[in-house]
C-alpha cells in the first residue's frame, strides 16, 4: 500500500439503511476502521476526515436532508470532509439498469425518454448520455447516482442475501470495484481506498511570482498561437470530453466549496522557448472551458512549483484574463525537473537550452494499443493501481513525475522513441513528446494518432494496466486492465 496513508478520524451518519446487508456492512466498515488504527467518531467535528452515510438507490435524496449543503449547519465543523454515501442495490435490480443504460447508448443522439428521472433537471439526459457513450452503461449509472444522492464519493453495495461487490465512483468518473467472494481481505481493501482518497492532498494553491511578461514579448511568441491550433487538432481527435456542469444534472443550489459547479476534462502544456515558461490550460473548475477552442485567455504561464509543494508558481501576461492554471499544473511542471534538458538551435539564429519534453497532454482516455518502436510505456509503482489517486492531488503528481522519470526515451535524449506515456487508473492518460526539427507543438502525437502508433480509447483501465505483446505491437490486456464486475445476465 502507499506509504504516506494517514490515520483518520471517520463519523456514521445513519441515512436511509433499508436492509439488514446495508447494517451488517457498515459495522464491519467501522470495525475494520478501528482495527486499522483509525478512529471512529460518534458525532463529525473540526478533526473528522470523512463522513460515510446511506442513501437510496431508486429515489431522489432532497438536497436539504444531503450532508454535501447541509453537514455544516448540523454539525457546526468549520472544514470539508469528505463524504461517501453508501447506496444498496441487488444483483437483479443493477442488471435491468444497466440494460436499460446499455440499450439507450445505442442511439447517436439522446432520447429524453430513455433518461426520465426523478429530481434530476431537464437537461440531465444529455449528460447521461454523453458520459455513458464516453465511459458505458456504468459510468451513466454513476451519475446518476451521484445526481440522486447529491454525493460525489459513491459506494454501490451490491448483494441480496449476501454482499457480491462494491463499486467506487467519484468526480472524475471512476469504477473501481472490490469483489467480496474469495477475499479475506474485502473490507481492508474497501477502507484503504477511502483512506487514499482522503490523505491525498490537493495541489492548486497557485501563487503569482515575478513581474508580468510584457504584451509585446506575449505577442512576439509564437507558442500561443501554436497551442490554439493544437486545442483544434486534438478536438478534432475527439481527446477531450465535454465540460459536465453540475446545474445540467441536478438542480440544486449552488455547492460552494464543497465541489466545483463544473469541471473539463484534460489538460495540455508546451514548453515556450522564447519565454522560457511552460504554457498551460488553464484550470475549468472556475469557469467553463472548451478544451477544443481555446484562446489565449484559456492559456496560463507556469515557471515552477512552489517550496511547498502546494501549488505552481504562475506568472502573468499584461493585458490578458489571468486564471489560475489547470489542476494538473504541478505534475506538468514537474515531470521536467528530474529529467535531462537539450540545447536546441533555435529560429536558426540561437542556442537555447529546454527541457526533453517539449508537450504534455494530460486527457480522461485510455489507451488500446501502442507501437513500441516508436512509443514507449511507463508503468507506475505498484500500489496506484490498487488504490488509485484522484487528479489535482499530491499524490497523482509525485506518481507521475516518478514515472516519466523513469523514461528510457526520456533519459536518453536520442533514443529514437519520440511519445512516451502512462495510464493513470480509473482517471486517464498522460502523453508527452520530445522535440522533433520541423514540428509544432502536440504534431507527432496527433501525427501518431492518426496512423495508429497510439491508439486511443474511451474507456480508462479500472486497475492494473498491462500490455501484451503481438504481431509487433503492444495491445491493452483486457484481464489485467478493465477490472470490472456485472452479475451474470439471465
Amino acid at each position: 500500500m502507499h506509504t504516506w496513508l494517514k490515520n483518520t478520524h471517520v463519523a456514521y451518519i445513519s441515512g436511509a439503511v433499508t436492509s439488514p446487508l446495508e447494517a451488517g456492512f457498515i459495522d464491519s466498515l467501522l470495525g475494520q476502521f478501528r482495527a486499522l488504527g483509525h478512529t471512529v467518531q460518534e458525532v463529525p467535528d473540526n478533526h473528522t476526515d470523512f463522513l460515510i452515510t446511506t442513501a437510496p438507490f431508486d429515489q431522489p435524496l432532497p438536497w436539504r436532508k444531503a450532508l454535501l449543503f447541509t453537514g455544516r449547519a448540523r454539525y457546526k465543523y468549520r472544514h470539508s470532509p469528505m463524504i461517501f454515501s453508501l447506496i444498496k442495490v441487488t444483483p437483479r435490480v443493477l442488471d435491468r439498469e444497466l440494460a436499460l443504460f446499455r440499450q439507450a447508448l445505442e442511439k447517436d443522439e439522446p432520447d429524453p425518454s430513455d433518461y426520465r428521472f426523478p429530481g434530476l433537471a431537464p437537461s440531465a439526459y444529455k449528460v447521461l448520455h454523453e458520459q455513458g457513450r464516453r465511459g458505458g452503461a456504468i459510468l451513466a449509472l454513476e451519475r446518476l447516482l451521484q445526481a440522486r444522492s447529491k454525493c460525489i464519493n459513491v459506494l454501490l453495495l451490491v448483494g441480496e442475501q449476501e454482499i457480491e461487490a462494491v463499486y467506487h465512483f467519484d468526480l472524475v468518473g471512476a469504477y473501481p470495484v472490490t469483489i467480496a467472494k474469495d477475499n479475506p481481505n474485502f473490507f481492508r481493501e474497501i477502507v484503504l481506498r477511502m483512506v487514499t482518497r482522503v490523505s491525498a492532498h490537493e495541489v492548486t494553491n497557485h501563487q503569482v511570482v515575478g513581474d508580468p511578461i510584457s504584451r509585446d514579448l506575449w505577442s512576439a511568441a509564437k507558442t500561443p498561437a501554436w497551442m490554439l491550433a493544437a486545442a483544434r487538432k486534438l478536438d478534432e481527435r475527439h481527446f477531450f470530453t465535454d465540460t459536465v456542469h453540475i446545474s445540467e444534472l441536478v438542480d440544486v443550489p449552488a455547492v460552494g466549496d464543497a465541489v466545483a459547479s463544473q469541471y473539463s476534462e484534460g489538460c495540455f502544456a508546451t514548453w515556450d522557448p522564447d519565454l522560457n515558461v511552460l504554457l498551460t490550460t488553464v484550470t475549468g473548475s472556475i469557469r467553463p472551458v472548451s478544451k477544443g477552442s481555446i484562446t489565449e485567455d484559456d492559456l496560463a504561464v507556469i515557471v515552477g512549483v512552489r517550496p511547498d509543494g502546494g501549488g505552481a508558481l504562475v506568472r502573468h501576461v499584461e493585458g490578458k484574463r489571468n486564471d489560475p492554471p489547470s489542476s494538473e499544473a504541478v505534475e506538468m511542471i514537474g515531470m521536467d525537473s528530474l529529467l535531462p534538458k537539450i540545447v536546441l538551435d533555435f529560429d536558426n539564429r540561437t542556442r537555447v537550452e529546454v527541457p526533453v519534453i517539449r508537450s504534455k497532454l494530460h486527457g480522461h482516455r485510455g489507451i488500446s494499443s501502442y507501437n513500441p518502436q516508436l512509443v514507449e510505456f511507463v508503468p507506475l509503482d505498484a500500489p496506484y493501481y490498487h488504490f488509485p489517486v484522484s487528479c489535482a492531488t499530491d499524490a497523482q503528481a509525485r506518481e507521475v513525475i516518478q514515472a516519466f522519470s523513469r523514461s528510457v526515451a526520456l533519459k536518453n535524449p536520442s533514443d529514437h522513441r519520440k511519445v512516451v506515456f502512462t495510464i493513470l487508473p480509473t482517471h486517464g492518460v498522460v502523453i508527452v513528446e520530445k522535440w522533433v526539427p520541423g514540428s509544432d507543438p502536440f504534431q507527432t502525437i496527433w501525427e501518431y494518432f492518426d496512423s495508429g502508433h497510439l491508439v486511443l480509447d474511451s474507456h480508462v483501465p479500472q486497475g492494473y494496466v498491462d500490455f501484451n505483446a503481438k504481431s509487433g505491437r503492444r495491445i491493452l490486456s483486457d484481464a489485467a486492465s478493465r477490472v470490472s464486475y456485472f452479475h451474470a445476465q439471465p
